[in-house]
């Protein structure tokens, strides 16, 4: 039976989590980047599947990545760098095309970046690929094989790893950006050809310093999106 402390306990964890964008230096004990992977590891599968595979990256293979990936966004024209599979819709429609806007717009507007200012939007978004200066970087890959069955189960696995994490005092941003350069992930890590990037995902201590970790995402409200049927 749980008290009504540890479900406030297991709700302020839940509400505290957000997608840091500048993380400190602070280097993350492995001991706790195995007890978060350990204990994340108890997310639901179908008949117990488990499909996650993680590559876990500090210090110098960390930063040949980001090298990596950095020389190949910040390439002319960036050929033959496409997504594997759509992450996004290929068509928008409301209201998910006026959230990803404001969400997108909100994150500029505190860094001071207009519309106009493609360079700076350019190299913002490049920060995704330094992990945002975190410690620790995950990559994330699925076998080919399967299903989108096993693409829920993964959300829920990614979602523990977060939760986990800010149980430790550690922040996270999850990142489809590097779907883009699935490539160039695939050579540097020497991933199987059997294996499919699936995500990224920055781990570390936020600094609260920066501006861009002020940003606090709006949610719909529950009549929005939650029928009732009695």
């Amino acid at each position: 039976m749980l008290t009504s402390a540890t479900q406030q306990l297991i709700d302020d964890t839940i509400m505290s989590r957000r997608s840091i964008r500048a993380f400190l230096p602070t280097p993350v004990a492995r001991e706790d980047i195995r007890q978060i992977l350990d204990v994340a590891a108890r997310a639901p599968s179908g008949s117990n599947t488990q499909p996650w595979k993680v590559y876990v990256l500090t210090g110098a293979s960390l930063h040949a990545l980001s090298n990596a990936i950095l020389a190949a966004h910040n390439s002319e024209g960036q050929g033959g760098h496409e997504q594997e599979y759509n992450y996004y819709p290929v068509k928008w429609i409301t209201p998910y095309l006026e959230r990803r806007r404001k969400v997108g717009w909100d994150l500029y507007a505190l860094l001071g970046l207009g519309r106009e200012n493609k360079l700076g939007m350019h190299a913002q978004h490049g920060r995704n690929y330094a992990f945002f200066d975190a410690p620790v970087g995950f990559i994330f890959t699925i076998d080919r094989v399967m299903e989108q069955g096993s693409w829920l189960d993964y959300g829920m696995f990614l979602q523990n790893i977060m939760i986990v994490a800010r149980g430790r005092g550690l922040d996270t941003c999850p990142q489809a950006a590097f779907t883009q350069y699935h490539k160039v992930i695939a050579e540097q890590l020497q991933l199987p050809a059997d294996e499919m990037l699936v995500c990224g995902m920055s781990l570390g201590y936020a600094d609260h310093s920066k501006i861009e970790n002020t940003l606090v995402t709006e949610r719909a409200n529950l009549a929005d999106f939650v029928r009732f049927i009695e």
